[in-house]
């Protein structure tokens, strides 16, 4: 075989491996994203088969984001010291059991350990699937096209498990949310450990354990100080108290970090302005998109009277706009740099939510909601690309997991935080106006809707001023 003839075929050979590597990568962190939303419309469901009260049916989705959003920093510094690819299969294979028993659970507490446990396999997998995506790929277009894809099916995934759960709930049974998890945590780990080469930084340091502590209760306090507000309102004592409690161990992690000699984050990370503004602009870009998910589902079943499964399939036109705009945003960034798509995003962002606080009491408006979330979904995730790019970019291999694992904990509690505030946001307005009935609903989605948007335009705005200034 001639020279050019085995270069070729090595090519081929390097792509080919390349493409499977990012499918395996991609189907992994696709599915967790689903499992943030696929329970949401099967709640009342759920709470009946296996003996839920109806106010606390809200820890099944809870209990899964507080270990997704609360170890998700950890998990992403224990990938850089003690392995990527072997965090990941771990992952999985946590996933996999813990679906397992999910769907087999029949009393409250079986299914909410394995919540629990769902969300510790999230911390696990996705920051280490997103640094094994990084350092597969060199830095430039074709990290920044992986990433694309990444974003896209991270955002598609939540509007895809509102889909499927409504699906699921009506024509089969919820536990199949569950199952589907098994499969496709056997389908992963019988090739990914064919395929994946292990990934670690090349010193050995002591893991921060103080500060680890400290981050993770922090997280796992405001989160669940953000739950308990969405449910009660501002006003309920404990989600204060959490609250506060998770701003001062932040104080403390903070400086903490800056005192010990391996801290989990390098408070010099943390002072280049595309870390922290990027991490910044992605938080916000997921809890404005996710919260806007969470307020038309109102919006069709409280108003327009929409059954789960009609709410569910709904959301295909945004689930569309999601992927088009992971496809079109790192054609974006190369033609104007991830800062101005990020702005831009965010703005067109704005202009598509903004207009659906008019929205009426009939469905002659469904038209006008499809379009708006079409476009607002494309434009959110250009900035969500944005987003990736600027804060994993620029960076060593060995800080590649940390820079990961901030951005997936901005996903996550980005994801978790946007929901109970803007349904704070609603309760808040809907005791104000007394009886619930279509039209309060109305109004006190509109008032919240109107707030999201504006959240869209500071963000552009702020990271506008302060993205790529140096300090």
């Amino acid at each position: 075989m001639s020279h050019s003839k085995v270069q070729a075929n090595a090519g081929v050979s390097q792509a080919s491996r390349e493409r499977l590597i990012l499918l395996v990568l991609l189907t992994a962190s696709f599915t967790l994203a689903v499992d943030f939303s696929i329970l949401n419309v099967a709640l009342p469901a759920i709470g009946a088969e296996v003996g839920f009260s109806l106010e606390h049916l809200q820890w099944i989705a809870t209990s899964f984001a507080l270990g997704a959003a609360g170890f998700t920093l950890l998990f992403g510094r224990v990938a850089d010291l003690y392995g990527r690819r072997r965090l990941f299969l771990l992952g999985m294979l946590l996933l996999g059991i813990s679906s397992l028993v999910g769907g087999l659970a029949t009393t409250p507490t079986v299914l909410l350990m394995a919540r629990v446990a769902q969300g510790l396999a999230t911390a696990m997998v996705t920051p280490a699937a997103l640094s094994l995506l990084t350092t597969a790929f060199p830095e430039g277009p074709t990290r920044a096209r992986a990433l694309g894809l990444n974003g896209a099916l991270m955002a598609a995934g939540f509007t895809t498990g509102a889909i499927l759960g409504g699906v699921l709930a009506d024509l089969l049974s919820w536990r199949w949310a569950f199952f589907i998890n098994v499969a496709v945590a056997v389908l992963v780990l019988a090739i990914a450990p064919r395929i994946l080469q292990e990934s670690r930084s090349s010193s050995r340091p002591r893991l921060d354990l103080p500060g680890a502590v400290a981050v993770t209760l922090a997280l796992l306090a405001i989160v669940y100080g953000l739950t308990r507000a969405g449910e009660t309102g501002w006003g309920e004592p404990l989600a204060l108290v959490m609250l506060g409690a998770g701003a001062l161990l932040l104080v403390a992690f903070w400086v903490v970090e800056q005192r010990t000699a391996t801290p989990l984050i390098s408070v010099t990370i943390l002072k280049r302005s595309t870390v922290a503004w990027g991490n910044i602009a992605g938080l916000l870009a997921f809890a404005t998109e996710t919260s806007l998910v969470f307020l038309i589902t109102l919006y069709l079943q409280k108003v327009l009277g929409f059954t789960p499964l009609q709410a569910g399939l709904s959301f295909a036109v945004l689930g569309a706009g999601t992927v088009i705009g992971g496809i079109i945003g790192p054609k974006l960034i190369g033609r104007i740099g991830a800062k101005k798509a990020i702005v831009l995003g965010l703005l067109i962002q704005a202009a598509a939510t903004l207009p659906l606080a008019f929205l009426g009491l009939d469905r002659t408006w469904m038209p006008f909601l499809l379009i708006l979330t079409f476009v607002g979904g494309v434009a959110n995730l250009a900035a969500i690309v944005g987003f990736m790019v600027t804060a994993t970019s620029g960076l060593p291999d060995e800080e590649q997991g940390l820079a990961t694992g901030l951005a997936t904990m901005s996903q996550q509690v980005g994801i978790t935080m946007g929901i109970p505030v803007m349904s704070a946001l609603v309760t808040a307005r809907l005791h104000a106006l007394g009886d619930e009935t279509p039209q309060s609903v109305l109004s006190s989605l509109s008032s919240a809707i109107t707030v999201n948007a504006a959240f869209c335009v500071l963000t552009a705005v702020l990271v506008g001023l302060f993205l790529g200034r140096k300090p």
